[in-house]
């Protein structure tokens, strides 16, 4: 760990647990079901963004009105029916296993809090982190860097002394914003992809 580091951050889905391919299918089955087609790689451009931020952008692009809160509550109920699914993102568990009880750390994700602490618990890790701050505790999302700034903030480190670890484009632009370093976890993992 190099001197200046204090704390350490994780984003959840596709960092700490390998649940991508699970949501990508709760989210094609969702949409589906209302007209929209939703490919996989569009899915992992938007890794990072909040639920009902995604589906008012392709409501917008395919020119289908839903009711937004409606369609992501059925989508996250998707989700939890596989929750028993979800397994670790092991390189990356090890490393907050490792540190845990010598650095602060956190949790700083896209998703909505209380799924993103279902996951966690499933993991067993419920005791490793000192915070999780979700979609609804900051107004802006990925790309901007509100939701590293808040679990800095939460962990009482400047986020100069903070590390990120992420698997998503717009993620990685959110901690280089919030002048975090960052590691890349798609350089030590790449997501099984549902679609050829």
């Amino acid at each position: 760990m190099t001197d200046n580091i204090r704390a350490l951050i994780f984003d959840c889905d596709g960092t700490l647990a390998d649940t991508m391919p699970l949501h990508y299918i709760a989210w094609r089955d969702t949409l589906a079901s209302h007209g929209f087609t939703f490919t996989e790689t569009q899915f992992y451009s938007l890794g990072g963004q909040p639920t009902d931020k995604i589906i008012q952008l392709l409501s917008r692009e395919q020119g289908i009105e839903v009711d937004v809160p409606v369609v992501a509550q059925q989508k996250e109920l998707a989700f939890l029916e596989s929750i028993d699914e979800v397994e670790p993102i092991q390189p990356i568990v090890d490393i907050a296993l490792a540190h845990h009880g010598k650095y602060p750390m956190g949790v700083g994700s896209g998703g909505q809090r209380e799924i993103v602490k279902r996951i966690i618990a499933r993991l067993g890790l419920t005791d490793t982190f000192g915070c999780v701050v979700g979609s609804e505790d900051t107004e802006l999302h990925k790309p901007h860097p509100d939701v590293f700034l808040e679990v800095a903030k939460r962990l009482g480190v400047p986020p100069e002394h903070c590390r990120v670890y992420e698997d998503a484009d717009l993620g990685v632009e959110a901690a280089r914003r919030a002048g975090m370093e960052c590691f890349d976890v798609r350089t030590i993992h790449t997501p099984r992809r549902i679609t050829a």
